[in-house]
């Protein structure tokens, strides 16, 4: 084990949203090596080698300077760039030349670049403040790398690795919970989706084209929606699945859970339109779903469609529903291409990071 200390920052589940099943992923894969994690998650689990942040107290302080001093921090959270704190952005930069810490920061937000235009004058100077405080950038796909260099001017190493990373050698093994086994099994088949209740991820539309399926074909077709559990919009979620009895929502449920009703589903559909990646794609590829998507982030093996074009998602769901079983040979090859993919990823992270060299 190497005397290197390195500790990964972020959230991890819950709630159960893509950074922090990464994030969550990334430390069981590096813990053995001695890595750290520090989380802002809520639920603690009693796992050795984690720092909880929440509930925040001043004696917290003091074990963060001792770990953080000298030590080499992988950076999965949303203060230093996504979405820069007026407080707590100005004394972390300030804090990485008194405890000279190393910053490597993991670039996950593909809607950044659209967001940044509308920050004002005081965010943007505290984004190219971090910026040049940054050691090392890691991004997850090439338009956030060029977005880097051409808006903020980044001259540091910029690496480029998805945050597609492994499962678990038993994650898709274990049997369906009664719960789980339930909301996918109430009708004859079912369309799932993952994302949150605010217009930006689709729940509505991808509603209302399983309504019209409904309707035009007289078959039995539930919808399930699985709410990450991140933001709230109560008057949006009643818009959604008011009288729709054949709408079952599972709230900020565990992994394990959400790839067990992927397993009983018959499409997956994800209809957000700023897709960074989309890991809950390929999760569905893994448990052997026709995914239908829209042209953002991650699309090969998938049935697509330009965000918006409702006609286009309804067609493609309806493909999905009819011909699934002519497409199992292509969601198999895609699944085996991917899953390598995952540990080519775990791979280059680790010498990104620097444990290689370090051991």
């Amino acid at each position: 084990m190497s005397s290197l200390k390195i500790i990964i920052l972020g959230p991890t589940p819950p709630p159960h949203g893509g950074v922090a099943i990464y994030v969550s992923t990334l430390f069981r894969a590096l813990r053995a090596r001695g890595v750290r994690l520090w989380t802002y998650s809520s639920e603690r689990t009693g796992e050795a080698g984690i720092t909880y942040l929440k509930p925040f107290r001043l004696n917290l302080i003091f074990k963060l300077i001792r770990e953080l001093f000298k030590a080499r921090l992988i950076d999965s959270s949303y203060l230093a760039i996504e979405h820069p704190h007026k407080l707590i952005l100005p004394l972390w930069i300030a804090g990485k030349v008194l405890l000279k810490f190393e910053w490597i920061k993991i670039f996950h937000d593909g809607s950044f670049p659209t967001r940044y235009p509308t920050f004002t004058p005081l965010e943007r100077r505290l984004v190219r403040a971090a910026v040049r405080s940054i050691d090392q950038f890691i991004v997850v796909n090439e338009p956030l790398r060029d977005w880097l260099r051409d808006e903020l001017g980044v001259t540091q190493k910029i690496s480029v690795i998805s945050s597609l990373l492994p499962l678990t050698p038993d994650a898709l093994e274990a049997n369906a919970n009664h719960t789980a086994a339930e909301a996918a099994g109430r009708t004859a088949k079912q369309v799932c989706s993952i994302g949150v209740f605010i217009p930006a991820y689709g729940f509505k539309e991808v509603a209302e084209a399983v309504a019209q399926l409904r309707t035009e074909s007289g078959e039995d077709i539930g919808l399930v929606l699985i709410d990450c559990g991140y933001v709230s919009n109560p008057g949006y979620e009643r818009e959604v699945v008011t009288d729709r009895d054949w709408i079952t929502t599972l709230v900020d449920a565990p992994r394990a859970k959400v790839l067990q009703v992927l397993r009983h589903c018959d499409v997956f559909v994800r209809a957000f339109g700023l897709e960074s990646y989309g890991l809950s794609r390929v999760e569905a590829i893994w448990c052997g779903v026709p995914v239908v998507a829209t042209r953002a982030g991650e699309t090969r093996g998938m049935l697509l469609y330009d965000w918006g074009d409702q006609d286009a998602l309804i067609d493609q769901i309806k493909i999905a529903l009819h011909d699934s079983t002519d497409r199992q040979g292509e969601i198999e090859y895609w699944s085996t291409v991917f899953a390598k993919e995952a540990q080519q990823n775990l791979n280059a992270l680790i010498s990104a990071i620097g444990l290689e060299r370090a051991e």
